[in-house]
């Protein structure tokens, strides 16, 4: 297992740094399968006899542990490197499916819950983070792109597992004779996860193995450092993992991140029933098919996908702080019309949608570099894995406020488009929370700062205690 070693994912001389980024995304895209639970959705709350809520609180528990891994984890994938993080990931994220399948056929829901929560949650949280660092060290010229091509692999997996899930429901599953409203059994969703535990582990090693850090001191070429401090907000200053939750920037991300997912997370999570929901006629049927539904996820992947590079790219030029104040502000302002004008039409609530999702994905992908714009590049990983326990915790009140509404409101395949009402207004008023949060970061305060010695004594330190070992 020595090739898992950080000092042997270093790159050589001349390397094309241009590599990189399709290793980071043979994880991404993976672990993006999170934001395809939708499609399988009812087909659980069926085969379990349980409310939304419950099966919910699957997806919930994940993006939970999402979070909580990152930030224990994040100074440990700092320290031991991009390739050892991703096969750990592959690891959890692999066993979290079987032991998920393993609930399904014996009707243990909280297998499930232990399986793809707890255990794949972990696999996602070290997934997540194992390639940001590396990437914003690849690409100090433009970190909003570097974060964006890392980070765009997870909003776009839905975008394959989506179809991939329908196609293999369906395969599995006898019972599909192609009628409106087929749900597939809980026998089918049990395979599907088998399938995935195996793709999905051969997908992620490839990226392991392909992944390599900078040489300590590597620089693009004709790039200065020096001319990085052209905003702001952007720092040449380093502020260590331990200081960075102490300055009052921090907290006020925190809030932004938080209020942007919780706003996004929630439609994600019921976003196949959601749009079915939202066109059911006077007869109980849905104008909305379950197979078109399914392709709305894909399409909303897309959006999520896109945000996250376009976002964060454009971000490069007018501001962290400047386009996450378009997030929170102008999202504030389309969930509005979503929830009082979207079932008018299915053109204006699929583009309202999609728009949203692209702010949803964007807020992920543009944080990396504003933390390295206020922090520095000195411990961002794990600067960002503690910043992530803000999507633990919008991964409960998302889907926790969307299902929880619902539920009083009626039963699924009875639902109509005012029952999300109260829903979507809750998180215009979130979104508030967030552009006001976003509005009050300023730069760091210098005493926070790392002296340039601590720095150098601590990555010594680092790495003679590699070589220890």
């Amino acid at each position: 297992m020595a090739w898992l070693d950080r000092k042997n994912s270093i790159a050589p001389p001349g390397f094309n740094r241009w590599l990189i980024p399709p290793a980071a995304l043979a994880v991404h895209l993976c672990i993006g399968q999170a934001y395809a639970t939708s499609v399988y959705k009812n087909a659980l709350v069926a085969h379990f006899d349980a409310s939304l809520t419950e099966i919910g609180v699957i997806f919930s528990v994940a993006i939970v542990m999402l979070g909580l891994s990152a930030a224990v984890m994040g100074t440990w994938v700092d320290r031991n490197g991009p390739r050892m993080a991703m096969f750990t990931a592959a690891v959890f994220w692999s066993s979290g499916f079987l032991v998920g399948s393993l609930g399904i056929f014996n009707n243990q829901l909280w297998l499930v819950y232990l399986g793809y929560g707890v255990i794949g949650g972990i696999g996602l949280g070290i997934g997540y983070i194992s390639s940001v660092s590396t990437l914003i060290k690849w690409f100090p010229d433009r970190p909003g792109l570097a974060t964006g091509m890392a980070i765009m692999g997870f909003g776009g997996g839905a975008l394959i597992a989506s179809p991939l899930s329908g196609a293999l429901l369906q395969f599995y599953d006898p019972s599909f004779d192609g009628t409106p409203g087929w749900v597939a059994s809980g026998d089918a969703v049990g395979k599907l996860f088998l399938t995935f535990a195996v793709v999905y582990f051969l997908y992620m090693m490839f990226g392991a193995m392909t992944i390599k850090v900078p040489p300590e001191g590597w620089k693009p070429a004709g790039f200065d450092p020096s001319m990085v401090k052209a905003k702001e907000l952007v720092t040449t200053a380093n502020v260590s993992a331990r200081n960075a939750i102490r300055t009052p920037q921090f907290w006020l991300v925190w809030i932004a991140l938080f209020c942007n997912v919780t706003a996004g997370i929630g439609i994600l999570e019921q976003a196949s029933p959601m749009i079915q929901d939202f066109f059911r006629q006077a007869d109980g049927s849905s104008l909305v098919t379950a197979a078109v539904a399914g392709g709305f996820v894909g399409l909303l992947s897309i959006g999520n996908m896109a945000g996250r590079f376009a976002w964060s790219t454009t971000s490069d030029y007018i501001g962290r702080k400047n386009i996450y104040m378009i997030y929170l502000g102008v999202g504030a302002v389309l969930y509005v019309v979503l929830a009082l004008f979207g079932h008018s039409s299915t053109s204006l609530y699929v583009l309202l949608a999609f728009v949203i999702i692209s702010f949803y994905g964007g807020g992920f992908s543009t944080v990396p570099a504003y933390l390295r714009d206020l922090f520095g590049t000195f411990q961002v990983g794990a600067i960002h894995g503690r910043l992530l326990t803000a999507w633990s915790a919008a991964g409960i009140a998302g889907p926790l406020i969307v299902n929880a509404f619902l539920d009083a409101q009626g039963k699924p395949g009875e639902l109509t488009a005012a029952a999300y009402q109260p829903a979507l207004l809750t998180m215009v008023g979130l979104l508030v929370l967030g552009f006001a949060a976003n509005l009050l970061v300023k730069p760091v305060d210098a005493k926070h700062h790392e002296p340039a010695a601590a720095e150098s004594a601590h990555l010594d330190s680092a790495v003679a205690g590699k070589d220890r070992h």
